[in-house]
């Protein structure tokens, strides 16, 4: 079945669900309604036979997407869903579904219902979902495992959220570097399967320390008296726990790489990153610099209380609130020079609008750039200014005379039309200069470079436009 015909049916699923949860609330309402016993008895087998075809149709469905529909319902309906997941789901559709969507789910969830779920997942998982769940849950349900696992759950937990331990995972197979070929492909026919996202094996020495790794291509084909230190790759990528994770994400980008190994300091493999977990990593990372280029502190569950949306965004509203203030009082500064040629304020939010796109466009350049680690401080960043200002000067010099010769016919001024070419000029200008010096100072500084950039910007090039335009107009219009 190709994609496209997949995804025809888990949308024909999705339907499917949201018209039983429709017939849930339907029931639940005539039921509210009945007086008499015997109505009340009928609802109510209705109703239970509503929840059992739901549940049905629930068991039919993956995991990942049963989160994606959990995700996809208003908190209702996405409660009574929930609801009816037999532990054996839910635990699987936790791991699946978002940050928020997660978080509010275990918010709503009994405790002893909640760990029914976790006991029905793996170290791995329970480690990935630990930072959510409340530490004695993690330590109640963790308690079950056996050492080894225990101990991988508790030792992750101790690595900081962006490092690539919290990336890692424990399902590894690896090779001793004395094994012959023949040896080695019977360790793994013993093992029955290969870890998932499994392209090479790692081989270790007696030490257990990482010496190399060998293609499963390069095993199925080698003499079977071969020893696996003449076949294996010494030249391999690998990472330390502490390692930021965006800097594995990148490197698995680069290179291709389907899994790489974690070693620990003195050079022992303790476990290994797959492409599935950076795939995770890397959407979770774009989603969030995209909501903090629009000024939102996290991400946000469509369906989130209204409170939480509201304090979600207040933060950001506030500072653009306070520079809108500032530009209005630049505004007012001009106050006279506005009531004397009243065009001015029909086109001054060109100039400001302009600004904002170009510098916006510049932004997300940079932040782009950032992330995946192609700006260096020094020679790259003052590559990208002076291109970004070159850039900014053609498009002023293009855009800034056509809009300025449209507003010198409209208003029948040729002074008008050059003092609008200026300051869109010069305002195409300082958008550049913002859009690369601010996520760069803000890298610099330690912080998001996507996180209030946008907003910076906004501020400065609508200040700096009417500023300009205004100025302008004062100076060669008003008093001419």
């Amino acid at each position: 079945m190709d994609d496209e015909a997949r995804g025809g049916r888990l949308q024909e699923r999705v339907v499917e669900v949201q018209r039983l949860l429709e017939k849930h609330r339907m029931l639940e309402v005539v039921a509210s309604r009945q007086d008499t016993p015997k109505s009340a008895l009928l609802e109510q087998m209705q109703h239970r036979q509503n929840l059992a075809e739901l549940q049905r149709r629930l068991r039919g469905l993956h995991p990942a997407d049963l989160a994606h529909l959990l995700e996809s319902l208003p908190i209702d309906d996405r409660l009574v869903v929930w609801r009816e997941l037999t532990p054996a789901l839910a635990g699987p559709v936790l791991v699946e579904v978002t940050r928020e969507v997660r978080e509010s789910l275990i918010e709503q969830t009994e405790p002893s219902t909640l760990a029914a779920a976790l006991r029905e997942l793996d170290a791995d998982d329970l480690r990935y979902l630990a930072e959510s769940l409340p530490d004695e849950l993690v330590d109640e349900v963790s308690a079950l495992l056996d050492a080894h696992d225990r101990s991988w759950v508790e030792q992750s937990r101790a690595f900081p959220p962006d490092s690539a331990a919290r990336l890692m995972t424990q399902d590894l197979l690896s090779l001793d570097d004395s094994w012959p070929a023949a040896e080695a492909t019977a360790v793994i026919k013993r093992r029955g399967q290969l870890p998932s996202h499994t392209d090479r094996l790692f081989v270790v020495d007696a030490r257990k320390v990482l010496v190399g790794s060998v293609s499963l291509g390069a095993l199925l084909i080698a003499p079977g008296e071969a020893p696996l230190a003449a076949i294996m790759d010494t030249d391999i990528r690998r990472f330390h726990p502490y390692d930021d994770a965006a800097v594995v994400a990148t490197a698995f980008e680069r290179y291709d790489l389907l899994s790489a190994p974690i070693v620990d300091d003195r050079g022992k493999l303790i476990g290994r990153v797959t492409a599935d977990a950076v795939m995770d990593f890397i959407r979770a990372s774009s989603t969030n610099d995209v909501l903090s280029l629009a000024g939102l502190r996290k991400a946000e569950d469509l369906f989130a209380p209204v409170w939480d949306s509201a304090t979600n965004r207040w933060p950001w509203l506030a500072v653009n609130l306070a520079t809108a203030f500032v530009a209005s009082r630049i505004i007012g500064a001009f106050e006279s020079t506005i009531q004397h040629l009243v065009a001015l304020a029909a086109l001054m939010p060109i100039v400001a609008s302009i600004g904002g796109n170009t510098g916006n466009q510049t932004v997300a350049l940079i932040v782009r750039g950032l992330a995946l680690d192609q700006i260096r401080p020094g020679a790259s960043a003052v590559h990208l200014l002076r291109k970004e200002l070159i850039v900014s000067l053609l498009n002023g010099l293009l855009w800034g005379t056509l809009v300025g010769l449209f507003a010198g016919i409209v208003y029948g001024s040729a002074p008008l039309a050059l003092v609008m070419s200026a300051a869109i000029l010069l305002n195409l200008v300082v958008a550049a200069l913002v859009g690369v010096f601010v996520p760069l100072g803000l890298e610099r500084l330690g912080r998001d470079p996507a996180q209030g950039s946008s907003v910076i910007l906004t501020f400065v090039t609508d200040g700096m436009g009417f500023f300009l335009f205004l100025g302008l107009a004062h100076l060669f219009l008003v008093r001419t």
